[in-house]
């Protein structure tokens, strides 16, 4: 009997981290961007590729926050999801994070399709910090992974094509400023899920996109592609073309087979179909396909070294087994922007489902040997995808979803940020199909709706850290004609940074200063602008000055203030160790909150204040007794470094996150 397809809530219960409060700080300083390239590797690639290498690359997370408030520690929990399922397949959805797949199940043969992460368990690979692995993620913004990570997304049922319901997701991606939506479904009977993408841009300008379908896989399967080549990435920044399935006599189609971490961007050839699939040894597993929007295909792996290995560790719970990521996007590589017309919009369909063996042992064999059977594995295996989910399929499939996509949602199932209603507000746009409602503002919105209704910011109600600053030239604007009190000269000052303007950004933080009730905000972007323009002693002044007043004016030990003396005492600690004032550094370590102190962030810095004064041996015991830095970020060299400082031994294992062999 078929199963009609069907939508319901659930509650995941699993050891849980919290996610703590976001960092009160505009994040001022130029993006920590790992993916970036040598310019030599530019010569000899693709105009089209060469091109989108260039086109706008992110410089600023701004207006986004940095979300660094998680810790280690974890509890049970329970998280919201929403389950889509027919009578094959059962898609497992988390739409308070981002609106990832977490779990994709085969129901006739129970397997899990993707590699289901046991642990929620933040770590610093987001673009803005809190990023989780596992499941399949929705990328979209700039390089790396999406602000979006574990921020709630709009959910909502919607009628399908062919009839019963689909699940749609959108919300407004704040980086590029630009809506999207994802919409799930299964037609009854069908071992596929199908997703429908569409990427908008509602303005008078073109906008740069990047958009990256990110599937975690158990690492032990061989991953299959009809491509002959790559572009490889590894973390010392250099973009090299290199043989399929091997290169250095190493197959790197096995995970495991690879030491460092690496990306794989293969170069799959104009008219293939385009697939990825990930398949164990008796060559069962998960396939990707989509229309040929969807051009690009990746693997990502950690690799069988030590630091690898305890990413891996980091990021899910020991013994639970390793993943990699399969990956498909807009261009043939991560690094690259597609530019996108003014008031158009970008669509594609992509299917996930299961690839078995045909149960005869000769497919198996061909997709496990080595180079000389890889011609022969890629057709064996885009023939049995073609045998269970023609191409032709997968294109009237897009083609009966485009229809659908202006369709308006029914019944909500789940509530994203208010953001896009304020700018559905602000420039009355209508985006059929993905509604940004007045009811969903808040109060983080709440005094730029009063800018836009009255042209003035209102100065808040009580002390309390600033919150986020606009900073599109729209909103820029109306800063500038605001009437100029302290509180807009910040904001106006925070915008004017965030478009390379820093020297009138320096003026309005000077105006405001005189007459702010809260110095500390304004003196640390002024002390951010002298760190940037070298004068590093003139910006250890102004920390410590800020960093003097956050303390008078903190008015309990509540997350939110916590958050703000955090962020700001370790950029303080940090500037006075840059200028070596050793004793300045001590008095503001002695005023940090003690649960503070007690952080692995400020375990490290501790030690770095303990070399600094010569207190070598006291240093070193802080590694011995062991800390955990748990906003350590993806390529981070820091802890390494701060060992070579200390000694010659080998670094201890649970410090070892080396991403290449030339990490110290």
């Amino acid at each position: 009997m078929v199963i009609v397809t069907r939508i319901r809530r659930e509650v995941l219960t699993l050891p849980a981290a919290r996610l703590g409060p976001d960092n009160p700080l505009p994040p001022l300083r130029p993006l920590d961007e790992v993916h970036r390239i040598d310019d030599r590797d530019r010569e000899g690639m693709p105009h089209d590729m060469a091109r989108q290498l260039g086109h706008a690359p992110l410089r600023s997370l701004l207006p986004v926050g940095v979300r660094d408030g998680y810790g280690r520690d974890r509890e049970l929990r329970s998280l919201d999801a929403l389950v889509i399922e027919n009578d094959r397949l059962r898609a497992t959805v988390l739409p308070g994070l981002g609106g990832r797949i977490a779990s994709l199940v085969h129901l006739p043969t129970g397997r899990e399709l993707l590699y289901r992460n046991p642990v929620f368990q933040p770590a610093n690979f987001a673009l803005n910090g809190a990023w989780y692995s596992g499941g399949i993620e929705w990328n979209i913004g700039a390089t790396g992974h999406t602000t979006l990570s574990c921020a709630p997304v709009h959910a909502a049922r919607v009628p399908a094509p062919g009839g019963g319901e689909l699940l749609r997701l959108w919300e407004w991606e704040r980086l590029r400023d630009i809506p999207f939506q994802v919409d799930l479904w299964l037609p009854d009977g069908s071992d596929f899920l199908y997703v429908g993408v569409r990427v908008r841009n509602p303005h008078e300008r073109p906008v740069p996109t990047y958009w990256w379908s990110n599937i975690a896989v158990p690492e032990d399967r061989r991953i299959l592609t009809p491509a002959e080549e790559a572009w490889q990435f590894g973390y010392e920044r250099r973009l090299r073309r290199v043989p399929v399935p091997s290169y250095d006599g190493v197959d790197r189609t096995r995970p495991l087979n690879s030491p460092y971490a690496a990306d794989y961007f293969y170069e799959i050839a104009d008219g293939r179909r385009r697939w990825i699939a990930a398949l164990d040894t008796d060559g069962n597993g998960l396939v990707q396909t989509s229309t040929d929007v969807l051009r690009g295909r990746k693997l990502f792996v950690w690799g069988s070294g030590p630091g690898g290995r305890r990413w891996q560790d980091w990021l899910t719970e020991p013994g639970t087994g390793g993943y990699c990521e399969i990956q498909a996007g807009l261009a043939r590589t991560q690094l690259e922007h597609v530019r996108m017309e003014p008031e158009s919009e970008i669509s594609w369909l992509e299917a996930y489902g299961p690839l078995a063996a045909p149960g005869d042992g000769t497919w198996p064999a061909a997709v496990q040997e080595g180079d000389g059977t890889w011609p022969a594995a890629v057709q064996e295996t885009e023939e049995r995808l073609e045998a269970v989910l023609p191409r032709a399929r997968v294109e009237e499939a897009y083609a009966a979803w485009r229809p659908y996509a202006d369709t308006e949602p029914g019944e909500s199932l789940a509530t994203g940020s208010g953001w896009g209603a304020l700018e559905v507000l602000r420039a009355d746009r209508k985006l059929p199909g993905t509604p940004f409602p007045e009811s969903t503002l808040g109060e983080e919105q709440a005094p730029w709706r009063e800018l836009l209704r009255t042209g003035s910011l209102p100065e808040p109600r009580r002390v309390r850290p600033p919150g986020e600053t606009l900073v599109a030239p729209h909103w820029r604007d109306m800063l500038e004609t605001a009437p100029a009190t302290p509180h807009t000269e910040y904001h106006l000052g925070v915008a004017q940074w965030h478009a390379g303007d820093r020297a009138q950004a320096v003026r309005s933080w000077e105006r405001a200063l005189p007459l702010a009730p809260s110095l500390w905000p304004v003196l640390r972007c002024l002390a951010v602008a002298d760190e940037e323009s070298g004068h590093h002693e003139r910006a250890a002044d102004r920390y410590t000055d800020a960093f003097d007043d956050l303390c008078r004016e903190r008015r309990d030990d509540g997350e939110t203030w916590t958050a703000a003396l955090a962020a700001l005492g370790g950029e303080a600690l940090r500037a006075l160790l840059r200028v070596r004032r050793t004793a300045d550094a001590r008095v503001v370590w002695e005023r940090l909150l003690p649960a503070v102190r007690r952080r692995g962030r400020f375990r490290l810095l501790e030690a770095e204040l303990l070399l600094a004064e010569g207190r070598h041996a006291d240093a070193r015991a802080v590694f011995d007794e062991g800390f955990d830095v748990a906003d350590l970020r993806e390529g981070a060299d820091v802890i390494g470094r701060l060992w070579a400082r200390l000694t010659d031994d080998p670094l201890p294992a649970r410090y070892d996150f080396r991403m290449h062999p030339d990490m110290p």
